[in-house]
């Protein structure tokens, strides 16, 4: 157990994270050797890494930012809306960093071998990394690492999915469940001194582009989870960073909103995305409350009010939930029901009656 797990030891924590054994990977042979492969491909589909990009664009709001990007590879999805004086990269394939454009250079650097990171205190004003904390054997001398190399006020940007090398993968991050992971990364800065309180971002169920390869399986998206904070001691005249969100194709105003409520009885389209509702049959069950037999539901899979539930959800404790918009004809009203998948539910839709 490092120094800083045996530190942290007595902390409650939902997953055994100092267990012997808890970063112990399927392959242990010398990480050097498994980079040493080229990989010029992308590890999220299109939808996914412009999600990403999104993600860095925003919270990254710093005047010409000197970055860092923590196990690099050939692209480090750094928007064009962004202008960095400096983008380090720190990474294993030679090769990939070399054709990595955002870089203005790059360290070859085995962060589970040498966990000490070779950059003076106070150097960045963002460290991202994307992908790759399921590889960490060493998580939290890693995050106290970055803490240190960070400018005041800085940010850490931790970014994931649910792909990964199984290989080389830790145990621990493969026997946890996607909501479980993003606990996790909370986990790792809640226990490193000197980050302020982790926020999330969570992107999931979204439908897959159509030109993907996977898109005819109906496999949504990839989902993008993010964990981030600041570390502390930042200057009072520091610009805050923003909440950042999901945006759907339409973005009504309050009063078109809640004009579109009102004409729901009528038009029975979705008010939030404008697709039409689905008769949906109540479930029969002695421990349902519902005194309705049917109601009306938007099973649009791109309805900004179901994107956006991934994440409101997340932020309430209610990890891995959305929630559909339910129209309710015997009380005229809409409501959230909650959902677990881009599935549930649909058994219950029936056919209009002509």
């Amino acid at each position: 157990m490092s120094a800083i797990a045996e530190k942290h030891a007595t902390h409650s924590s939902p997953y055994d994270l100092f267990a012997p054994g808890a970063f112990s990977r399927m392959d242990e042979t010398d990480d050097k050797s498994f980079y040493a492969r080229d990989r010029f491909v992308q590890h999220l589909d299109r939808l996914a890494l412009s999600t990403v990009e999104k993600l860095v664009g925003e919270l990254i709001n710093e005047e010409k930012p000197v970055i860092l990007d923590l196990m690099a590879g050939w692209d480090s999805h750094i928007p064009n809306t962004l202008s960095p004086s400096r983008v380090v990269g720190l990474g294993l394939n030679r090769n990939e960093l070399t054709q990595n454009k955002a870089l203005s250079d790059f360290v070859i650097h085995d962060l589970n071998e040498e966990t000490a990171l070779p950059f003076p205190d106070n150097t960045f004003d963002a460290v991202i990394n994307t992908v790759s904390v399921d590889y960490m054997t060493r998580p939290f001398e890693v995050f106290s690492e970055v803490k240190r190399i960070l400018k005041p006020g800085g940010l850490f940007l931790v970014i994931f999915s649910n792909r990964m090398f199984p290989q080389k993968a830790t145990r621990v991050w493969q026997e946890s469940s996607e909501q479980e992971r993003v606990v996790m990364v909370e986990q790792f800065f809640n226990l490193t001194e000197g980050f302020e309180k982790p926020r999330t971002f969570v992107s999931k169920g979204r439908p897959r582009p159509k030109d993907d390869k996977y898109a005819h399986l109906g496999i949504p998206s990839d989902p993008v989870y993010a964990v981030y904070a600041d570390k502390k001691g930042a200057p009072a005249h520091k610009k805050p960073r923003p909440e950042v969100r999901v945006y759907s194709e339409h973005e009504w105003s309050d009063e078109e909103l809640k004009q579109r409520m009102q004409n729901v009885k009528h038009t029975l389209l979705c008010p939030y995305c404008g697709e039409k509702m689905k008769k949906w049959r109540v479930p029969v069950s002695p421990f349902s409350t519902w005194d309705i037999e049917f109601a009306y539901i938007c099973f649009n899979d791109e309805c900004g009010y179901l994107l956006r539930g991934w994440e409101s959800m997340s932020r309430q404790g209610n990890r891995g939930y959305s929630y559909r918009v339910m129209y309710d004809p015997a009380r005229n009203c809409c409501m959230p029901l909650p959902v677990p998948t881009l599935h549930a539910l649909k058994e219950g839709i029936v056919e209009d009656e002509e």
